[in-house]
């Protein structure tokens, strides 16, 4: 009978059904087989229920005032001042600046409107190629969902009942890392197609006025992560206070929205968060009657008596998570695939804060892959850009994150070891 479900899941999928009412649906048609379907709501309203899963709407709200409030203007400038004036000092400023927006904002298609927005015209008048400008936007983009703070990892930190707070800091390092490559590649490539160089000049007073008008943005990252780290304040209430400070400074400091449109953003941002928590609340009783039923400890016996390794299941998870990342967005996949995977992670003696990581990863390939990533229709849209075009200039950067993959997958300590130095477990 499970197996059946299962197929009437992806068949709800395959026919373009909304993820929310797939995992609805699937999730009624589970508790009803186990006479439990009067629970469903209570169940509902209990998984809700959670402290950590506050943070979301409030990042979401605070991403969406700082991708209109002119916050992202303020970032590029900043990076145009020190890196702009090198070759492919351009597609520099992209990684930078998304990097920096991406410690404030926590969502990957959020930083790529935003930087997108600014950043492809800045390109494409530099002499950058459509595709070349676009796969830098877009590769840049999904850092947003690795460095803190990332709405993926608070939904991973949720499903996966671990810590937060380390989860943030386990995705430093490989983010670090995804910098280098894609500036290297950057770097080799610019000077490969002898893109011109800025030839203006700045004076160390215009860098240190644009890094000046620069510095309010760092409010939202220190209040998240000093308040987070520092004991001064929990996740929810440092988002919501992320959010606040986020509204102050894109309305009197960076002057990018009005009062009167504080309404109309707000609801965007609203109804944004509204998206997740929706997904969250189905899909949350979905995995719990997963867990119930036994088909965790099923797939367990199985891994033991295949004689499956550590490093072959992780292969293989990449494999399935690459694929369907094709087809589906990343919160939907977080859902569907975490329920079914967390359970082998003891006996496979994974690392649940590694795997978050590695996860996180795959989810950042997904919004760069055909024929679904996000990313690549949004910079299509906002740098009008055809989407072919689009494709093509991503792939190099799409490899990129794939070697980026394999080396988080198989050195562990890349993602564990700055949360065992900072936050050791007891």
């Amino acid at each position: 009978m499970i197996g059946i479900v299962f197929l009437g899941f992806l068949a709800l999928l395959a026919i373009g059904t909304p993820i929310f009412l797939a995992l609805g649906t699937t999730g009624v048609v589970l508790f009803y087989q186990d006479d439990a379907l009067l629970s469903l709501a209570q169940r509902l309203i209990d998984e809700l229920n959670s402290v950590p899963l506050l943070a979301v709407p409030y990042f979401v709200i605070a991403a969406t005032f700082m991708e209109r409030g002119g916050i992202a203007r303020a970032l590029v400038d900043a990076a145009q001042a020190w890196v702009g004036q090198i070759r492919g000092g351009v597609g520099l400023v992209g990684i930078t600046a998304c990097a920096l927006f991406a410690t404030m904002c926590g969502s990957s298609v959020a930083t790529a409107i935003a930087m997108g927005t600014i950043l492809i015209p800045a390109m494409l008048r530099s002499g950058y190629s459509g595709g070349f400008a676009s796969g830098i936007v877009a590769s840049a983009g999904t850092l947003g969902i690795l460095i803190p703070p990332s709405l993926a990892f608070v939904i991973y930190g949720v499903l996966a009942d671990v810590s937060i707070p380390r989860l943030f800091l386990a995705g430093v390092i490989p983010a670090i890392l995804q910098i280098l490559m894609i500036s290297g590649y950057i770097i080799w490539f610019s000077r490969k197609k002898n893109y011109a160089i800025d030839s203006s000049t700045i004076t160390r007073g215009e860098k240190l006025h644009k890094t000046m008008l620069a510095l309010p943005t760092l409010l939202i990252p220190l209040i998240v992560l000093g308040g987070l780290y520092g004991g001064f304040m929990t996740l929810s209430e440092s988002a919501a206070v992320s959010a606040v400070v986020a509204y102050i400074l894109a309305l009197f400091v960076y002057k990018g929205i009005t009062v009167k449109e504080t309404l109309s953003v707000l609801a965007v941002g609203v109804r944004n968060a509204a998206v997740i928590m929706i997904i969250v609340a189905v899909a949350l009783p979905f995995g719990h009657w997963i867990t119930e039923s036994g088909l965790g400890a099923k797939l367990v016996a199985q891994l033991h008596e295949w004689d499956i390794k550590g490093w072959q299941f992780l292969l293989f998870l990449n494999l399935v998570l690459l694929f369907l990342g094709m087809f589906l967005e990343v919160l939907s996949v977080l859902m569907i695939m975490m329920p079914l995977v967390l359970p082998l992670l003891e006996p496979l003696k994974i690392d649940p804060i590694h795997f978050g990581v590695l996860v996180v990863v795959n989810m950042e390939i997904a919004l760069l892959s055909p024929p679904l990533g996000l990313n690549l229709f949004v910079v299509s849209d906002i740098g009008k850009v055809p989407l072919s075009q689009v494709i093509r200039g991503t792939t190099p950067f799409f490899l990129i994150l794939l070697v980026l993959l394999g080396v988080v997958t198989y050195i562990p300590i890349l993602s564990t070891w700055l949360p065992e130095l900072l936050m050791p477990t007891m």
